[in-house]
């Protein structure tokens, strides 16, 4: 999870937070070094590289930057150069956010002990960097303890109840998703807040929920491209939204026959987007298919939208014969990730799934473990 976060602060389009360059500049100090500092960020499309030489500790950096940019500063102890640098986990390094503005850095020995003074950012960035280590701690523990448990002699003919893993990593998940938005209403005026909208969601971001925070921000953040195509892909996002019409498509069945959205039109149609190669997918399975199961005499069916390639067609029929996924509709183009109905769904990870209604409306998505059995009991009752 925490190397999640650092990625995913990174993932919007790189465009400008202003429209004229912003001069920066960075003073440091660290002990009574003396070796060569280099410092590494983006400036626009632009990887830029710069080094200086630190005497009794002392180095600056000076430049331009478009935008708040993520930075890295690194200490050649060795004096190899850039090029043969180690940068790896256990280098001397320092990741911050620039700025405009002055920034000073301070440590009595080494960038990794460093501590930042004058730059707001960096404050709001150690927030994040501790709401994101409380989730990884928190996830490395449950994860830690299920490994333990399975390795207790006393549960040698327990498997471990993976419903019940899911329930407890999705309190954490839920916790994790409510402080980053905490973050943002408590952050308005920055960057960082506009980037965190722009990952919030994951691979399912839900409009309805990050408008609203998009909204509540800055008008200088509103206002910047960034803000505006995000803004645009949000927009596009609302005909997969909760409460909005599933687009209708057609696919074709394991024996090639075409199949309609639209033809189930009465029921409640689970839409389940999977793939033979994908392991989640597969351990979900038996999860789906005990509750189709319970609910298939309720007017409840299934869809399943298989992302598989044509060269494995064999292993997406194989996987629906040993997963006893037969017992319900399977369409697939076997595009792999260029599948029409996965396009059309704004599909970026599986599993993943819709819960469409008898009128055809999305009523809810995302369902595993025992939260799909709880929404099919809302609506259909409890099964027999």
């Amino acid at each position: 999870m925490k190397k999640l976060l650092f990625c995913l602060l990174l993932t919007l389009p790189v465009m400008a937070f202003a429209q004229v360059p912003q001069p920066f500049d960075v003073v440091g100090k660290f002990g009574s070094l003396n070796a060569k500092v280099y410092i590494g960020y983006q400036l626009g499309s632009n990887k830029v590289l710069d080094s200086a030489q630190a005497v009794n500790g002392a180095f600056e950096f000076k430049g331009d930057i478009m935008y708040p940019s993520l930075a890295i500063i690194v200490v050649d102890y060795k004096g190899v150069g850039s090029a043969k640098m180690d940068i790896g986990p256990n280098s001397d390094k320092l990741v911050l956010y620039l700025e405009k503005g002055k920034i000073n850095i301070q440590s009595p020995d080494s960038a990794y002990k460093a501590q930042i003074t004058g730059s707001p950012i960096n404050d709001q960035y150690k927030k994040l960097l501790a709401i994101n280590q409380e989730a990884g701690d928190r996830t490395n523990k449950l994860m830690s303890d299920a490994v333990k448990s399975s390795n207790d002699p006393a549960n040698a003919n327990k498997a471990v109840d993976q419903n019940d893993l899911q329930a407890k990593l999705k309190v954490i998940q839920t916790d994790y998703h409510n402080a980053l938005k905490a973050f943002i209403q408590a952050n308005p005026d920055s960057y960082l807040s506009l980037l965190t909208i722009g990952t919030l969601g994951g691979p399912s971001p839900d409009p309805n929920e990050l408008l609203p925070l998009l909204d509540g921000l800055s008008k200088d953040l509103k206002d910047t491209e960034t803000a505006r195509t995000l803004r645009n892909a949000l927009e596009s996002l609302k005909t997969t939204a909760n409460g909005s019409m599933a687009p209708d498509f057609e696919q074709a069945d394991t024996l090639g026959h075409p199949v309609k959205l639209s033809s189930f039109r009465g029921k409640y149609v689970l839409l389940d987007f999977w793939a033979s190669w994908c392991g989640p997918c597969r351990q979900e399975n038996p999860n789906v298919v005990k509750v189709y199961n319970q609910y298939k005499n309720k007017n409840f069916t299934i869809i399943g939208i298989s992302l598989d390639k044509r060269e494995n067609a064999f292993a997406w029929l194989n996987a629906i014969r040993s997963d006893h996924l037969g017992g319900w509709t399977q369409l697939s183009d076997l595009k792999f990730w260029n599948n029409a109905v996965a396009q059309l769904y704004y599909v970026q990870s599986i599993p993943k799934n819709f819960l469409i209604d008898p009128t055809g409306k999305i009523i809810a998505q995302d369902l595993r473990g025992d939260d799909l059995k709880a929404e099919l009991e809302k609506v259909l009752g409890k099964s027999n």
